[in-house]
């Protein structure tokens, strides 16, 4: 298309910005039956990242033997995982989110509120490129 002053320019419509949080922790204190409860770190996991404003398109899991589980939870925005360790009550935590809608931060913090956390300890890193 063009117009008397020459063709007309269109842009592509930004679909997501190349800046993110990455949201590392590490839980202490929680009950040793919670963290070998697969089914419950899914649900749980899977509502506080929707809590949080993440979408989440996939929740995958696997229960480790004699304990532990590990859950990955594919994002539009990114991934979100946790790895339990029953045996001494903790657990790592890692909210990776891209853009800026999803509260990775808030995710954390509901996610400790659930199981009940004692300790928590938390380091976020801002990934990509400033956006004003």
């Amino acid at each position: 298309m063009s117009t008397a002053s020459g063709p007309v320019q269109t842009q592509a419509p930004v679909v997501g910005l190349f800046t993110g949080q990455h949201v590392l922790a590490e839980f202490a204190g929680i009950d040793a039956s919670l963290l070998d409860d697969e089914l419950f770190l899914r649900r749980t996991l899977e509502h506080v990242l929707d809590q949080a404003g993440a979408t989440v398109c996939d929740v995958s899991s696997k229960q480790f033997e004699p304990q532990g589980v590990t859950v990955l939870a594919l994002l539009s925005e990114s991934h979100a995982s946790i790895h339990t360790y029953p045996e001494i009550g903790a657990l790592f935590v890692d909210v990776f989110t891209c853009g800026d809608r999803a509260r990775p931060e808030l995710a954390v913090r509901l996610l400790a509120e659930a199981l009940g956390a004692a300790t928590v300890q938390t380091k976020t890193i801002h990934r990509g490129w400033e956006t004003s």
